[in-house]
């Protein structure tokens, strides 16, 4: 017999990349009652040094608060477009979702995502139009756009009638119009457990869990994270694992429920709710946890296939080994393992050339596991990022396309519309806005925006914004001009000297300042002509006994700022590397030696286990 469990609401907050939902879960924890005394920090759902410095969300996180004896499973996602999987992954968990929008920018394309991946899966909806404080914002505009977009995505007129809030998530504050904010996030509360439903489970059926994420104990070992969709179990239990080619047994060690932003010890646990379990070995995202005497496995986890992919490799400059602790590929490879298990949206293969191919959602995605990696005390290197291309049912080469949406002062506009263009964008629409802005629309294959954010900032004087949403594949769009600058290549080894750098600044843009270590294929800077040189900036200068006034020349450098990771793996080319070690960030040729490149280079094709 189906029956709902009126103790537990299980919902997911959901929005586009830095329209408050962290912010907004701190205030129902702290108004919920939650005791966090012991937690003095702003964003308490931000785990780990990358979240907390970017202010972003990486990895969906779980969480719970009590409200009027209910308890409300709640469920932290990511908002940028490259790790959607995780907003897949906890979509998986819950039975509504709660959407966020900025009062002034609105709905923009992760809000689009994450709105049809939810109603997708029938699940009701309430609307919280955040940061109203703005002195920009537009409610009663906002609120008809996401009007427009939730019946553009649901073709149902019942959706005019969700419930609205309109909230100052950072100051705790909601409320049902505008003009009307409370003094505290009751009302959000309040409606949580109207219009949100409780889990509903089939006492007839056996415990059956469905995991969708994974943790780890150095105490507890390998933990499974997911929610009760029928039966109960208890400490001790014996059940099975049901995995995608086979089953393995298990016994419950121990059985926790999510209790503020950690979890606690529970001896049994009730249909609906959302636990951590431990005492399964090997266990991945999308396995079937039951009981031993009916073996019934749950419909798996689907995302969205990858797009990007990336060689990884282990690093062999001369350099290599220095400065980080894990440098073999064998750490590399296990690693990446390890982080293939946790995060669905990723594909991992091993190479016959000990080499590492990832794919996943878009290269912010892959620059994120490499600065986790490097923090980590890893040492290695990554190739460019790579669109994956497909065959359609005809055998046409197929690419991923893009929807682009450009929001920048109309007069950086025209270059915008060009440097597009050059990459094969269509634009679908344009509208002028207030302040002299203009937001425009472009379809655009994945690997024309490989490279090209840094690029649209510097084009925009950092004023304008940029946000992608994948559309699918369509056929291939044809070839267009890459990079137009060639490369600063170092012809030796040795350390950096003023005085090389400065006689050299006139070739191009440097990415090393005096002091550096350099070696032979070292990408030391950006040239500004198309193709690579080699240069020597450890040359010193000449000493001579002649001491004439004014023969002495000040030497006074162009200040450097280094690239970051992201950069470096947008500027590289195909022939080039990133290094990465926990210290320093080189880019370099694959080929170091100079007479090695020139070879293949008049053979016309570099080998395959070189790229």
């Amino acid at each position: 017999m189906i029956k709902s469990n009126d103790n537990i609401r299980n919902i997911a907050i959901i929005a586009h990349v830095d329209h408050g939902k962290t912010t907004l879960v701190d205030a129902l924890f702290r108004q919920s009652g939650l005791a966090l005394k012991e937690i003095d920090q702003d964003r308490i759902m931000d785990s780990g040094d990358i979240e907390r410095e970017r202010g972003i969300t990486i990895s969906a996180k779980n969480c719970a608060i009590h409200w009027k004896g209910v308890k409300i499973n709640i469920i932290d996602t990511p908002g940028h477009a490259d790790f959607g999987g995780e907003v897949e992954r906890g979509l998986s968990m819950v039975d509504g979702v709660v959407l966020l929008v900025d009062s002034a920018e609105g709905p923009l394309p992760q809000t689009r995502f994450v709105l049809e991946k939810a109603l997708a899966k029938s699940l009701p909806v309430i609307v919280v139009i955040n940061k109203i404080d703005r002195p920009d914002a537009r409610a009663e505009e906002v609120l008809n756009e996401v009007y427009d977009l939730l019946l553009e995505l649901s073709n149902d007129e019942s959706m005019l009638d969700v419930p609205v809030f309109y909230a100052n998530g950072r100051d705790g504050k909601c409320g049902l119009s505008p003009d009307s904010i409370g003094e505290n996030m009751y009302p959000l509360l309040d409606a949580i457990l109207q219009y949100i439903p409780a889990p509903v489970y089939d006492d007839e059926e056996p415990f059956q869990m469905l995991v969708s994420d994974l943790s780890y104990s150095d105490f507890l070992g390998r933990l499974a994270v997911g929610k009760v969709i029928n039966g109960t179990a208890n400490t001790n239990d014996s059940l099975i694992c049901i995995k995608e080619d086979r089953n393995e047994s298990l016994r419950v060690t121990r059985l926790q429920s999510y209790d503020g932003p950690t979890f606690k010890e529970t001896t049994d646990v009730e249909p609906g709710d959302i636990i951590v379990l431990s005492g399964v070995s090997d266990v991945s995202i999308g396995d079937t946890i039951c009981t031993k005497e009916e073996i019934k496995a749950l419909p798996r986890i689907k995302v969205d296939e990858p797009t990007v992919s990336m060689m990884f490799c282990q690093n062999t400059s001369p350099l290599a080994g220095l400065e980080g602790k894990a440098v073999t590929g064998a750490k590399i490879w296990e690693r990446l393992q390890k982080e293939a298990l946790k995060n669905v949206s990723i594909r991992i293969e091993k190479n016959l050339d000990d080499t590492f191919t990832v794919k996943g959602r878009g290269e912010f995605q892959m620059a994120i596991i490499v600065e986790e990696m490097r923090r980590d005390g890893f040492e290695l290197s990554v190739g460019r990022p790579h669109i994956i291309f497909k065959k359609d049912e005809n055998g046409n080469k197929t690419e991923p396309i893009e929807y682009v949406y450009i929001d920048c002062p109309e007069e950086f506009s025209g270059t915008v519309m060009d440097k597009l263009g050059r990459r094969k964008g269509v634009m679908l629409d344009m509208q002028y806005v207030n302040g002299n802005r203009v937001k425009i629309q472009f379809e655009v294959p994945a690997r024309g925006l490989i490279g090209y954010r840094d690029e649209f900032l510097t084009d925009t004087r950092g004023l304008g914004i940029m946000n992608t949403l994948v559309k699918g594949y369509e056929p291939y769009k044809g070839d267009f001009p890459d990079r137009q600058t060639g490369s600063l290549v170092c012809d030796r080894a040795g350390t950096a000297v003023a005085y090389g750098i400065w006689e050299l600044e006139d070739r191009g843009r440097f990415f090393i300042v005096p002091g550096d270590p350099v070696y032979e294929g070292q990408v030391v800077g950006e040239r500004n002509k198309e193709l690579d040189l080699l240069l020597n900036p450890t040359r010193t200068k000449k000493l001579t006994n002649l001491r004439a006034a004014g023969k002495d020349e000040a030497v006074s450098l162009t200040p450097v700022v280094k690239p970051s990771l992201e950069q470096a793996i947008q500027f590289i080319k195909d022939d080039e590397l990133v290094e990465v070690t926990p210290k320093s960030i080189r880019m370099r040729k694959k080929i170091l030696d100079s007479q090695q490149r020139k070879i293949f280079n008049n053979r016309g094709e570099i080998p395959q286990y070189l790229l």
